[in-house]
């Protein structure tokens, strides 16, 4: 098996923490001779544990991506806003492009991106990395082989745990759609995509409800401050940043704002960073809860709720069939047979790769498919995530419209008409 060449542009938790680590357990399937990454630390940290040397350092993927071509693949890692860019020169370049998700929040880019996959014969595989997950490929083998019969309706709750959204989507970076990605693209193109995947049907009609309930001023508990440091009623506060980010379980969530995990390192950059900031003050804009419901091809409809008010971070799904349902969670599928009212228990190997297996499982097929590459579409080519990225912005929409119903069809229309005038 020949040992493929990767260049990495952004080197954050992702990046560096989500894919790269495939290349130091099989660096003879991958090796990375370049990196591009704006923060110091995480640049030099990075080019240590890969060998990299200071030459194929850069501080932005600008220069990196003039040099002559280094390499089989680039994985583009940098912010949602961040991808457009850094895609479109690769692609340029004739690099085979594994590109972190949500694609772009402007549904104009990621047909553009699209389109730059095709014209340049290259594989742009976004990493919606459920699909390869042994937990989802279960139900989708149930589902292929007619075990609950054709579908009717799916239920997906995406259940993100409070201490999740408090970090990722009221402190963190993706708490401002001005700046990211609105809530159901940033986190939720994940489940649009499985959604997608499961039902093998174009998705026809889209309605959303959400909104911003609990973070935000408003609910301010009297005699708070702007800092969890310097507030009264910081010991009472479930969201408190220094129980949380202190605390033994959930210490390694602290490397987003701090390289070294010790508590003076942790507790100064809870004084000088945003993750030491009151919930309840950090300009954050993106909802805390939202539904969709999705009608597709064939009459089948789908409900996803996403909710960052639960105690576990997980998903759980529920899908019925003609001759059976399945159930599943964590790591464990339950089947039940109308029929025969058999009820099959799948239990899913834990996986020690992030994302339940996904992040090694979509590393290791993007390479195969780059090393067989002979004009084909990846699992979750740019083609197929843009039909699913287009459920999310639609969704979005109609939430912004008090719930309206939006015919998928006429607003794809509507956005290739704005693409074609655009040129």
């Amino acid at each position: 098996m020949s040992q493929m060449k990767a260049v990495l542009i952004g080197a954050g938790a992702r990046g560096a923490g989500g894919y790269a680590p495939y290349a130091l357990d099989y660096p003879h399937e991958l090796t990375f001779i370049a990196v591009a990454e704006a923060d110091p630390v995480r640049r030099a940290r990075f080019a240590e544990k890969h060998g990299i040397p200071p030459e194929h350092c850069y501080a932005s993927w600008e220069p990196l991506l003039a040099e002559p071509k280094l390499a089989d693949i680039a994985v583009i890692c940098t912010q949602d806003r961040m991808h457009y860019g850094p895609t479109m020169q690769a692609l340029d370049k004739k690099y085979h492009v594994m590109l972190e998700k949500p694609m772009s929040p402007d549904p104009k880019e990621c047909l553009e991106m699209e389109q730059a996959a095709r014209d340049n014969d290259r594989l742009l595989t976004i990493c919606h990395v459920l699909r390869y997950t042994p937990f989802w490929n279960t139900i989708k083998k149930v589902i292929q082989e007619g075990r609950i019969g054709e579908i009717v309706s799916i239920q997906l709750n995406e259940n993100v745990g409070y201490w999740h959204i408090a970090h990722s989507f009221v402190r963190g970076n993706w708490n401002n759609s001005n700046t990211s990605s609105p809530m159901i693209l940033s986190k939720s193109c994940h489940d649009m995509d499985v959604l997608s995947w499961l039902m093998d049907q174009p998705c026809l009609k889209v309605s959303s409800f959400g909104s911003l309930k609990h973070f935000h001023e408003g609910n301010a508990p009297e005699g708070s401050a702007d800092r969890c440091l310097d507030c009264a009623v910081e010991p009472t506060c479930a969201y408190s940043a220094p129980r949380f980010y202190l605390s033994e379980q959930f210490r390694g969530w602290a490397g987003h704002f701090t390289q070294e995990l010790t508590k003076p390192n942790i507790i100064q950059g809870l004084r000088d960073t945003d993750y030491g900031r009151c919930v309840y003050r950090s300009e954050n804009n993106v909802v805390d809860h939202q539904v969709v419901n999705m009608e597709f091809e064939g009459g089948a409809t789908a409900m996803f709720s996403m909710c960052g008010f639960t105690f576990e971070q997980e998903r759980r799904i529920q899908i019925m069939g003609t001759k059976g349902e399945l159930r599943g969670e964590e790591d464990q599928i339950t089947v039940y047979n109308f029929l025969t009212h058999q009820k099959t228990e799948i239990t899913i190997p834990s996986q020690t790769s992030g994302h339940g297996g996904g992040d090694s499982g979509i590393v290791r097929n993007f390479l195969n498919e780059v090393r067989h590459y002979n004009g084909q579409e990846s699992l979750t080519s740019a083609a197929a995530s843009v039909r699913s990225h287009l459920i999310a912005f639609a969704a979005e929409k109609s939430r912004l419209n008090g719930g309206e119903s939006i015919d998928l069809n006429e607003y794809a229309r509507q956005l290739m008409v704005k693409e074609e005038l655009s040129k």
